[in-house]
């Protein structure tokens, strides 16, 4: 398959998502990658694996069958977390894309092995809950597939349930990071940026007082006035992502 199946539209959204990562602090050397699907060609493209940011282009990016994990263009090798992109993909099909970053504070909480906690409305607003964190893989996990198995245990800690999938569009893979999904390669990189950001938050919450948890008549109201049918923030027609 050329690397013509694959709009200019969404190789130029995966690279800039991929340059936005250090951009936005979330990256420490070349830690992080995004990729961006598109079902009906039935491919994804992704970042080469160890390749630093400031000398990637769009022309560096490796396009990926879903089906079965093929190469089908690019000179160089695909990320190393490719395989967790494909299993994310294959299980939940409203995404379009993901990230996955190592985030200091989100990490903080994957080491830890604990739920990034619904502490307040800007958790809320975008994130319908916790931010679950996986349990540790086992050893047959780590023995072979391990990146797929990486996966794997995030879509059994999500019980396959692609709403879920949609309400939450992070999780936390225990001792390693969060990845993070959307409706396309940029919105999984801004999920990143809010994963990230409502990590520290709570870091901070919880080092001042013990954390409780808010009313949820106000959780409830900041997501619903963003997702579902009777959203009403923002502006529709200024909107750049999902």
């Amino acid at each position: 398959m050329a690397a013509a199946t694959v709009s200019d539209a969404l190789r130029q959204e995966v690279f800039e998502a991929n340059l936005a990562i250090p951009a936005a602090g979330l990256a420490t050397l070349t830690w992080g990658n995004v990729s961006g699907v598109d079902r009906d060609a039935g491919v994804f493209v992704i970042k080469p694996s160890g390749v630093p940011y400031d000398r990637l282009t769009a022309a560096d990016l490796v396009t990926v069958r879903l089906a079965d994990g093929a190469v089908l263009d690019g000179a160089l090798r695909p990320s190393t977390d490719t395989e967790t992109h494909r299993c994310l993909y294959l299980a939940f099909p409203s995404i379009g894309g993901v990230t996955h970053t190592h985030s200091t504070h989100a990490v903080a909480f994957a080491q830890a092995r604990r739920d990034i906690p619904v502490l307040g409305t800007t958790h809320a607003d975008t994130f319908n809950g916790p931010v679950p964190c996986t349990p540790d893989l086992a050893p047959e996990h780590c023995a072979a597939d391990y990146e797929y198995n990486t996966g794997r245990v995030i879509v059994d800690m999500l019980e396959g349930d692609d709403e879920r999938a949609a309400q939450v569009p992070a999780a936390l893979v225990a001792r390693h990071g969060p990845f993070t999904w959307g409706s396309g390669a940029r919105a999984s990189f801004e999920h990143a940026v809010i994963c990230e950001a409502v990590a520290e938050m709570a870091l901070h919450t919880m080092a001042l007082a013990p954390a409780s948890p808010p009313p949820q008549h106000l959780l409830d109201r900041h997501y619903t006035r963003k997702h579902g049918a009777g959203a009403y923030y923002g502006n529709p027609a200024a909107a750049t992502s999902g």
